[in-house]
């Protein structure tokens, strides 16, 4: 039986979309660059790196800046294909594993978190589609591929690797992803498709300036030896007070499959973040990606940082602990893990 792994199981690479001027990011890219050659240098470091460019223009000035950083080369592999946006995680493939360390991989529908943007001009029918140029350049040929008739988004799902699944009611059930479909149909599915045993079904927990329609790697992470690591927030004064602590004590209810409950992390809450016109962003330290022995995390320039830091590697404390500066990252009211998909081990064409 396939079913989705841990995020800590080994990796061939992760998956980036560069951004360019024909993206959202396009009056910006001074600033959201250095983020990139950041988490870039971090990655190579440790696993190969999957590039999205659009163009091979692109690909040589991207080439550029990898050389002008001492960013090896050699580790990464670049996919040619046109995006809308650079929010992988909720667009690329979703890979299972077996017992056999076999993979499948998955490529769900994408509709732009429930066609949020359409009204202001944005599509996602590129990002909808670039996982074929994915399959085509860079993926096994071996791995079986399905492409279920169903909107998932990548940031939606979270797995312990052991047949438990962690999500939101308010992004899997809202109707403007899969409306012809009932929660038990849903579940079913999920069961069925991602191999998953137990799926908690999590009411609360939300972010101002979230557009995911709360976004489990937003809010709840699974790290090894049955524990989770969530968002709390200790600010009486603050509008998400109340609804963070009922999410606390929603995880403080959960179970393991031997009937435990789990070992809690919390993470700390950070200054609210504004962008130019006053809307809070959804500065989130559980948007933070696994890489082969390391974990990367979210920073916003803020003092409680090093704290979050310190949360996430009891968490993994057989990784070592990145920060990288995501602060240009939220402006665009995503994070790390949002902007990243990791590859297991035997994603890649020899």
């Amino acid at each position: 039986m396939y079913t989705l792994p841990a995020e800590w199981y080994q990796q061939d690479a992760v998956l980036l979309a560069w951004p360019h001027e024909k993206t959202e990011w396009g009056s910006i890219l001074d600033t959201i660059e250095p983020v990139y050659l950041n988490l870039c240098q971090a990655i190579t470091q440790r696993e190969k790196l999957v590039l999205i460019v659009r163009d091979y223009d692109l690909k040589s000035k991207v080439i550029d800046q990898f050389i002008a950083h001492n960013i090896d080369i050699r580790q990464i592999q670049f996919v040619i294909a046109v995006n809308n946006d650079i929010w992988i995680r909720d667009y690329g493939p979703i890979t299972l594993i077996n017992d056999k360390d076999e993979l499948k991989i998955l490529n769900f529908a994408f509709n732009g978190w429930g066609q949020k943007y359409e009204d202001i001009g944005y599509q996602s029918v590129l990002d909808n589609h670039i996982n074929d140029q994915i399959l085509a350049q860079c993926a096994n040929k071996a791995i079986p591929t399905e492409s279920p008739f169903f909107v998932l988004e990548g940031g939606a799902i979270e797995s312990d690797g052991n047949r438990t699944l962690l999500t939101t009611k308010s992004c899997l059930l809202n109707p403007n992803r899969n409306p012809q479909l009932t929660q038990t149909q849903i579940e079913a599915f999920l069961r069925d498709i991602l191999g998953v045993k137990t799926i908690f079904w999590l009411k609360h927990g939300h972010l101002q300036g979230d557009d995911t329609d709360s976004h489990i790697d937003t809010l709840v992470r699974f790290a090894p030896n049955q524990t989770l690591v969530y968002v709390s927030c200790d600010d009486r004064s603050d509008t998400h007070y109340d609804d963070l602590k009922c999410l606390e004590t929603e995880l403080k209810a959960l179970r393991t499959p031997d009937g435990n409950a789990y070992h809690l992390i919390p993470l700390p809450w950070p200054q609210p973040k504004y962008n130019e016109d006053g809307d809070r962003l959804p500065a989130s330290y559980a948007n933070y990606l696994i890489i082969n022995g390391a974990v990367l995390v979210p920073t916003y320039r803020d003092q409680k940082d090093n704290q979050a830091l310190k949360q996430v590697q009891t968490a993994y404390p057989r990784h070592k602990v990145i920060g990288i500066d995501c602060l240009p990252l939220i402006r665009e009211f995503g994070s790390l893990h949002c902007m990243t998909m990791q590859l297991p081990k035997g994603f890649l064409k020899s």
